[in-house]
């Protein structure tokens, strides 16, 4: 198998020149790199991996599947895959996400496990509060969440509790926006998660556990999770079916912390008098104390999928799928500060060194939070891989309920813990819905000089999400008065076409452009009885070019070069999302610019024989980039967020990958990346203090550098260890770069983990395997902290 990606110049992108090469792929490598221009292969009912896994040639892949799935036939791009046996074999998988842990310039913010609403994908030039520049899909149904962006205000993640790791049977990812048959959110990359369909009858069953010894200020505690799954399936005649279900029961260390910035005190003896603060600086080097911790949550999950395929003839497949997930949370905060008596402080006015602050209950709030969510999923495919193939698909995602509870900041703990005021979020009805007709045709048949791909989608988002006041029990009562109420829809509906053309021995191209009409409407901010605002509706309509050239320069060599145009429209979070809470505010803008992005990338890939080496480089030019960004007003006592445009943000950068099977000794695997990229502020003319202040700095959470290094060894087919590193340079939060302390609650620090697996296959049906994440205990943040040393244990079963 092949693997490259191509350029092609044109306007408005700018052009570069570039070499690339591409190279064999096998099922035997850590990662299995699918670069764009090649052939693809997932025969359904097929049984072998490899006839599962993206097949390259001349850098354009070309995609067969019996099973929904959101690739495309022709992927004019990059790609790295990681298969079911390689994610068992050298990964701590304890949610769907963790399988892209070494993919190059990849990160997911996940903080502990079964994280549902910070776990935000990032990549080359798209940081972590860009949760909407990426696209997710799981057997083509879509997982992103492009409700809202990032995690300000409310949480846009994706919906990663959806898909276990137990489902999963490969896992491909495209970088940059070169396919027609993907939405502008595509500019950072796409993941497609291919899941499991049996061919006869087999039975799985799971169960895991995690410890986490955490130290950090004044907290020191051991956090656990426990994970149980199980799974059936079987294949009869025309149908097949599969059902998976699974249990999280996980409490995570503490991610936020109140604090008081010393300056801020008032001088004198006023207050009362405690002790415990820890003495810290902020983000910008700010003298503060740290007050004690906030958000802490024990989450409960469980997730059910069912899937259903009928082969209404050999190449005409019907399948069905549900998803339901539902999750209860806690959120509970603990103090530091204690009064002369030794007991806990949470209120009122404090002296701490000579200096008075006054305490609210949004220091130290609770929450509580019960989610039930389902996703519908519905295709019909044909395979024929004859002249046409067709496919049909829709998908639904409701938040069917969506319940948050929390405090009001005048009620405060002690009292806070069993009752009193507070206030009731309710997303239900949340949700949105996906339309597609698909069509393939190959005029000159398999083997022929073109391969076309077109088709027609739908995307509607529809955001509900209402405040109500509770004055007698927050932890039971019903709502009361409104807090706040907003709403809105959004709608893209597109038209895309692209070609692959070999036209020439050893040259092929692949053109395409994207067309798409979308429409904002239904837009409501309302705080009062007296204070709603309705938004007229908004439409806009971009065309997006995409083009790409490969040339197989050697039998081992492919060089390819790519470039595409994509915009990102406002979400309906952005547009009309205002929230606001005892300690935090979000400020939409019902007037945002969609963002225009022109991507490039020029690859040279290479068969070693006995691995793949490529080197890219890459090059993005985004106007009025969509961006929010969350400081901590101290007057207020909130983290306010706010979204806005930014003029233009440039980036540039290299990316060079390996992946090697049995290298220097059998048994022996070998992949790594470096990324280098400097994504630069180049044009705004907004500011964070002072104007001007954020040109020439760092596009936020978009470190210089990162990299990752994996070494499995098989030692015989019982026993495998892998140990796995992953590092990340220097980074912002910030726009204008002031968080210049990483090591900071609310900063972004670099950081070096490694991580340790070993595996025992203990009898045909019985496996287990042990694992130590961040074995060298790196203390590294990203706002939040991340999990620190973590010791884990799992027991499987197959039959």
């Amino acid at each position: 198998m092949k693997s490259s990606r191509a350029f092609f110049p044109f306007r408005p992108c700018h052009t570069a020149t570039a070499v690339a090469a591409l190279a064999s792929l096998t099922a035997g490598g850590l990662l299995l790199p699918v670069a764009a221009f090649g052939q693809t292969a997932f025969e359904a009912g097929a049984t072998a991996v490899a006839s599962e896994a993206p097949i390259k040639s001349l850098g354009v892949v070309t995609i067969n599947s019996g099973q929904p799935t959101s690739l495309p036939t022709q992927i004019p791009t990059t790609m790295e895959g990681i298969t079911r046996e390689q994610l068992e074999r050298t990964i701590n998988a304890t949610d769907s996400e963790d399988a892209l842990k070494y993919f190059p310039s990849l990160l997911v913010r996940k903080r502990y496990i079964g994280d549902y609403n910070h776990a935000v994908l990032s990549s080359r030039a798209s940081g972590t509060g860009n949760s909407a520049r990426s696209a997710v899909y799981a057997d083509g149904i879509l997982l992103s969440n492009y409700l809202g962006n990032g995690v300000g205000g409310l949480s846009f993640p994706p919906r990663w509790g959806l898909v276990t790791p137990e489902e999963i049977e490969r896992v491909d990812v495209m970088y940059g926006p070169f396919s027609a048959a993907y939405p502008g959110n595509s500019v950072g990359a796409v993941v497609d998660y291919v899941t499991r369909m049996p061919t006869k009858f087999e039975a799985h069953g799971k169960i895991s556990h995690s410890r986490q010894p955490f130290e950090l200020y004044s907290t020191g505690a051991t956090y656990n999770a426990s994970q149980a799954s199980a799974s059936l399936g079987n294949k009869s005649g025309d149908w097949s079916w599969w059902i998976n279900a699974n249990h999280t029961d996980s409490h995570g260390q503490p991610l936020t912390f109140p604090t008081r910035v010393v300056s801020t005190g008032a001088p004198g003896n006023a207050g009362t008098a405690v002790t415990g603060a820890v003495p810290g600086q902020n983000n910008a080097n700010a003298p503060w104390y740290i007050l004690g911790t906030g958000t802490e949550y024990h989450t409960v999950q469980d997730h059910l999928k069912i899937k259903l395929a009928y082969d209404i003839t050999p190449t005409l497949r019907a399948s069905y799928m549900l998803g339901y997930w539902q999750n209860k949370s806690e959120g509970r905060p603990a103090s530091y500060l204690r009064n002369a008596a030794g007991q806990g402080v949470y209120s009122g006015q404090v002296n701490i060194d000579g200096r008075s602050f006054t305490l609210n209950g949004g220091d130290f709030a609770l929450t509580d939070e019960n989610l039930s969510h389902v996703m519908h999923g519905l295709s019909v495919k044909s395979h024929t891989q004859s002249e046409w193939d067709w496919e049909a698909a829709a998908s639904l995602y409701d938040y069917s309920r969506d319940l948050k509870r929390q405090n009001a900041a005048g009620n405060a703990l002690p009292a806070a813990a069993t009752g009193g005021a507070g206030t009731l979020a309710d997303g239900s009805g949340t949700g949105w819905n996906t339309l597609a007709l698909k069509g393939t045709w190959r005029p000159q048949g398999i083997g022929g000089a073109h391969i076309a791909d077109f088709g027609a989608q739908q995307d509607s988002y529809r955001l509900r999400y209402r405040t109500s006041n509770i004055a007698g029990n927050w932890q039971a009562d019903g709502p009361g008065t409104l807090a706040s109420n907003v709403r809105g829809d959004t709608q893209v509906r597109s038209l895309y076409a692209q070609d692959a053309w070999a036209f020439a021995p050893r040259w092929k191209t692949v053109l395409g452009a994207r067309l798409e009409r979308w429409t904002a409407s239904d837009g409501l901010t309302d705080f009062s009885a007296s204070s709603a605002l309705a938004f007229a509706s908004r439409s806009e309509s971009f065309v997006s070019p995409k083009a790409a050239l490969s040339w197989q320069w050697a039998d081992d060599t492919v060089l390819k070069a790519s470039a595409g145009r994509a915009v990102r429209f406002p979400t309906v979070g952005e547009l009309y999302g205002a929230t606001s809470t005892a300690n935090s505010q979000y400020i939409n803008d019902p007037n945002l610019r969609p963002e225009k992005s022109c991507t490039t990338e020029l690859t040279a890939e290479k068969d070693l024989g006995s691995g793949l080496l490529r080197l890219t480089f890459f090059t993005e030019n985004t106007r009025d980039a969509l961006y929010s960004q969350t400081a901590f007003d101290a007057a207020a006592n909130l983290n306010i967020s706010r979204v806005q445009n930014i003029g233009r943000i440039a980036t540039k950068g290299l990316e060079a990958a390996y992946n090697g099977f049995d290298v220097l000794a059998k048994g022996l695997d070998l992949s790594g990346s470096v990324t280098y990229a400097d994504s630069i502020i180049k044009e705004n003319s907004g500011f964070v203090a002072t104007p001007g202040d954020t040109l020439g700095r760092q596009q936020p959470n978009i470190p210089r550098w990162r990299a990752t290094a994996v070494a499995s060894y098989r030692f015989n087919p019982q026993w495998a260890a892998t140990l796995g590193a992953r590092y990340s340079g220097p980074q912002f939060r910030t726009l204008n770069n002031a968080d210049v302390n990483g090591y900071a609650y609310q900063g972004v620090s670099k950081y070096f983990t490694t991580d340790l697996r070993v595996r025992w296959q203990v009898s045909k049906t019985v496996a287990a395997a042990f694992g130590i994440e961040n074995l060298n205990n790196y203390k590294y943040w990203n706002f939040h902290p991340y999990p620190q040393r973590s010791y884990m244990a799992e027991l499987k079963f197959d039959i």
